[in-house]
């Protein structure tokens, strides 16, 4: 649990995700708050405009008081008197005998209108449904408000109605305002189609955008390191450095630290190869000396002298393991060096394990094991020279060399879209549970003294599977050892799939 803790605390996914969904939480929290506070400020923008229109009605009812409805009236003087800009007064005169058909005259009004505009002014307002409200205000003697909106598209609102009694009779203030004129508030249109918000809006959509530009440009950089250590890993590594790929300037140095070790490893490979050379050539040549010294030794010695026959014996099987261990070091070491630096080129398998069947051929039918391959055609991995077919090798042998006689070895070649499997099953003993983990180990062998497996006329040094191992993960895949069921071992290699795009 605790490693798994740690690698989420460390996976730059995961922060990705966590810093998206703060990014996305993050509008929606203000976008609330504003919009809370925005809604305080209408509230309080609205109390006071209706406030304002009480404080006007009470301003003009003295002069209502002295105004007599009989003469003709203009009272666009008093009410410019409190007007403002973005306010429309009009001030409306309801005779008592008109009452029941709601009829108003409209006796004043600021900003002034025409006189020809008046009749015009009283049908649009009939039309609005206005007139009616008037009605209503005057017989109830209670303010209303309303809202609406123009022809032309334009929102007024808050269209305050406020009654006003003189001599009995029955007066309407109007005043009406332009949404656009309230402050800064969100009266008369939703919130989001304020100023401020849209301005928020394309700050915070740049912004994201810019993440985004950044998120993509790492990736494309990182993508492109990916390319090389691809090209690289393909043994391409001569015209494929980091620095002419990297276009991020603060990676430059990133850059550089790869192209060096790449540098480096490779010539760490051709060291490996040099002194494998050397060391083979080192090791060979006085044994062939002794080798080459021991002919008149063997034609010398009398055939009766059985000890001495007996020692020589022993002589040239001891020569013969130690060229056989130089040889396997070399190729150790060979195989070593590919893995660091060698061209991994695309390659069928079907063929290579035909070929590995045909080396052991012999070895099976002297041992009377059956051999069945079950492949799959046109299945391809991309390998460097040798490696599939050393890890190939080494599981057959071990597979035969831990069959009894009258039993089967199967190699299965089968394939999915991204993967193949190369799978080796013998019938022999198969290997304990206990020490089934540690089969990967170098130098680990479980081969018996005497029996099935002991095969004492080859010189094993535990390096078999792990090897096979060594190999199939430096080709991006995974090797499982199981016992199976019905008796026997299982040996599979996943290997990532090579498929022309």
């Amino acid at each position: 649990m605790e490693p798994l803790l740690r690698r989420l605390a460390a996976s730059l996914t995961l922060k990705l995700v966590v810093l998206i969904g703060l990014f996305v939480a993050l509008p929606i929290v203000l976008y609330g708050q504003f919009e809370s506070a925005d809604s305080q400020m209408r509230n309080l923008v609205t109390r006071a405009i209706q406030d304002r229109s009480a404080l006007i009605a009470e301003a003009l009812a003295p002069v209502l008081r002295d105004t007599d409805p009989a003469a003709p009236m203009n009272m666009n003087r008093e009410l410019e008197k409190y007007a403002s800009s973005g306010t429309v007064l009009k001030l409306m005169y309801q005779p008592p005998a008109a009452r029941s058909a709601s009829r108003f005259f409209l006796v004043g009004s600021a900003p002034p209108l025409a006189p020809e505009a008046v009749s015009a002014e009283l049908e649009e307002l009939s039309q609005r449904g206005l007139l009616q409200r008037l009605s209503e205000a005057c017989t109830w003697n209670a303010s209303d408000e309303m809202r609406y909106r123009r022809a032309d598209g334009t929102v007024e609102l808050l269209t305050s109605i406020i009654p006003i009694r003189a001599r009995g009779n029955c007066w309407i203030l109007t005043t009406t305002h332009v949404a656009s004129d309230f402050l800064n508030t969100s009266i008369g249109r939703p919130y989001w189609e304020t100023r401020e918000v849209r301005i928020a809006a394309a700050i915070y959509l740049g912004g994201a955008l810019l993440a985004v530009l950044v998120a993509l440009g790492m990736r494309l950089s990182l993508r492109r390191f990916r390319n090389v250590a691809d090209e690289i890993a393909l043994g391409r590594a001569a015209d494929a450095t980091f620095v002419e790929r990297n276009t991020v300037p603060e990676l430059a140095g990133v850059a550089r630290d790869f192209d060096r070790l790449v540098h480096e490893l490779r010539r760490v490979s051709r060291e490996i190869r040099q002194s494998a050379e050397d060391n083979a050539h080192s090791f060979k040549t006085p044994l062939a000396a002794v080798q080459s010294a021991l002919r008149p030794v063997h034609r010398a010695v009398p055939e009766q002298d059985q000890r001495a026959r007996r020692a020589l014996e022993i002589v040239d099987s001891s020569l013969a393991r130690l060229l056989g261990l130089v040889n396997a070091a070399q190729r150790h070491d060979m195989g070593t060096a590919d893995m660091i630096d060698a061209p991994r080129v695309p390659t069928e398998l079907a063929p290579l394990v035909e070929e590995a069947a045909r080396h052991v051929q012999e070895i099976v039918a002297v041992r009377e094991i059956g051999l069945v391959l079950r492949l799959d055609r046109g299945i391809a991995v991309r390998t460097a020279a040798g490696m599939i077919e050393a890890a190939l090798q080494a599981v057959l042998e071990n597979a035969i060399s831990f069959s009894p006689g009258g039993t089967t070895v199967t190699v299965s070649l089968h394939a999915s879209a991204d993967t193949v499997e190369l799978t080796v099953e013998d019938e022999g003993p198969g290997i304990d549970d206990e020490k089934i983990d540690r089969v990967f180990e170098r130098y680990f062998s479980s081969r018996p003294d005497d029996g099935i497996g002991s095969d004492r006329s080859v010189e094993h040094s535990g390096l078999g599977l792990w090897i096979v191992r060594r190999n199939v993960e430096a080709l991006g895949g995974q090797v499982k050892v199981a016992n199976r069921p019905a008796g026997g071992l299982s040996v599979r290699m996943v290997l990532p799939r090579f498929v022309v795009h």
